[in-house]
């Protein structure tokens, strides 16, 4: 399993804290060290919506004032891969899906089966 996000973001911390207190094996790949590809995000936009994916409420939205351009699909997904911080974290890819953003009554059911028992 991989966990795509920032550090400082209270979602990726609320989501690693959820993996490590289950025994949960993850990756953590940092947006700010190692950005992710426009190839990346159009996998992930297989599996998840546009309006899922991109976060229209976090702060570097606004401040590129993205609203106010009314992109289509392409520009925004040019914009996330030139803009990771405008992905909603954390992105985990896990099997074959994708799951965005931090919410524990989700990830329970999802994650579930994924608990692993340390000796």
């Amino acid at each position: 399993m991989k966990l795509y996000g920032i550090k400082t973001c209270g979602s990726v911390k609320k989501a690693m804290k959820y993996f490590k207190d289950k025994n949960i094996d993850f990756e953590f790949i940092d947006f700010k060290t190692t950005p992710v590809d426009i190839e990346k995000i159009q996998s992930w936009l297989a599996k998840v919506p546009m309006e899922i994916l991109l976060n229209t409420k976090g702060t570097k939205y606004k401040t590129l004032k993205l609203k106010e351009l009314n992109l289509d699909e392409a520009q925004k997904l040019a914009w996330l891969a030139k803009e990771n911080l405008l992905i909603k974290r954390p992105v985990i890819e896990f099997s074959e899906s994708v799951v965005v953003a931090f919410d524990e009554e989700k990830y329970n059911s999802i994650f579930k089966g994924s608990v692993k028992t340390t000796v």
